[in-house]
């Protein structure tokens, strides 16, 4: 990253200056944090400790659930440190760390979320060649190279953001380092970098959304020939938590990154707040209530904790 960097650090203005509002937004902030990390740490252990959540399916679900937590946790604590804080700073090298994790974890989601939706194309259209298609080894191969666009893109990301000079105003209307309010305060032209920015956010989020359409068309096409309507209802079951997900996760990638620089507003907030914080905290419940296989785990699991907790209290008694 080149360019004459004079700030050596900003100033987050965060979500809202009124004092009044944000010893409760802390305590909103805090617990939907905390939900966030335990739901989605307690899906990937779901699925390692039960052999018969040992699935492609899962496999990809437990990488989805990881980039939540790290994704949410590049950007919640300094927000909730900031929210008691008066002393609002950041560093440069600190604000060009959150933004390039911000950058991979959220561009690997959208690639996982392709990977997934590519998983139930397969396993609805093609039954018979699932083993065959989704191997272990393509797996792994899938998860690696979601995780290496992702990277190469954040480093794009990042070297387009914080690569022009700032020598004016340090203050980013923002409760983190993001790319229209960072841009904002560069005293170079950031015409180039906002294009090529764009660029790369297209390419990822409707690359990656063209995939996942083309694959329900698919999905689609296959359960309106099958005649029964259990299987119909089998196979709409599989998809519809994937769905939700990635009808959270892309209106509000689409709504606040595919638009002009002129036509951000108070708006893109509202929806950062969304996709950063809130919809991390969602997805385990997506996929944990609307989910049988998931929802028996968490039932064999409670059974063999209340059974384990019994036998120690009988063998207690006996001593």
């Amino acid at each position: 990253m080149g360019g004459n960097h004079v700030q050596t650090k900003f100033i987050l203005l965060g979500i809202t200056d009124s004092p009044c509002v944000q010893a409760p937004l802390f305590g909103l902030f805090l617990l939907i944090y905390i939900v966030t990390v335990v739901g989605n740490i307690g899906i990937m252990v779901l699925v390692w400790v039960v052999p018969s959540l040992h699935t492609p399916m899962y496999f990809f679900l437990t990488h989805f659930s990881f980039a939540d937590v790290c994704y949410s946790t590049v950007i919640s604590p300094k927000m909730l440190a900031d929210l008691l804080s008066e002393n609002k700073t950041i560093s440069f090298a600190g604000c060009v760390m959150q933004f390039h994790g911000f950058a991979f974890f959220a561009t690997a989601e959208c690639h996982l979320l392709a990977v997934m939706a590519y998983d139930r194309h397969v396993a609805v259209c093609n039954p018979l060649l699932y083993v065959t298609v989704i191997s272990g080894r393509v797996c792994r191969q899938l998860v690696a190279s979601s995780y290496l666009i992702a990277f190469l893109s954040a480093i794009i990301y990042t070297g387009c953001t914080f690569g022009g000079s700032f020598c004016g105003p340090n203050q980013i209307d923002h409760f983190f380092c993001d790319v229209s309010p960072v841009l904002k305060l560069a005293c170079s032209d950031t015409h180039s970098s906002e294009m090529v920015i764009f660029a790369f956010v297209a390419i990822n989020a409707v690359g990656t959304s063209v995939i996942i359409l083309l694959s329900y068309i698919c999905i689609l096409r296959t359960v309106l020939r099958m005649r029964s309507a259990q299987s119909r209802s089998r196979a709409f079951n599989t998809c519809a938590s994937h769905l939700t997900a990635v009808s959270l996760f892309y209106g509000t990638i689409f709504f606040t990154y595919l638009q002009p620089a002129s036509s951000h507003s108070s708006l893109d907030k509202v929806a950062s707040i969304f996709y950063t914080v809130v919809t991390p905290m969602l997805n385990p419940f997506i996929y944990s209530l609307r989910n049988k296989e998931v929802k028996g785990a968490l039932v064999k699991c409670r059974r063999r904790v209340s059974n384990r907790c019994q036998h120690k209290r009988a063998v207690s008694a006996r001593k």
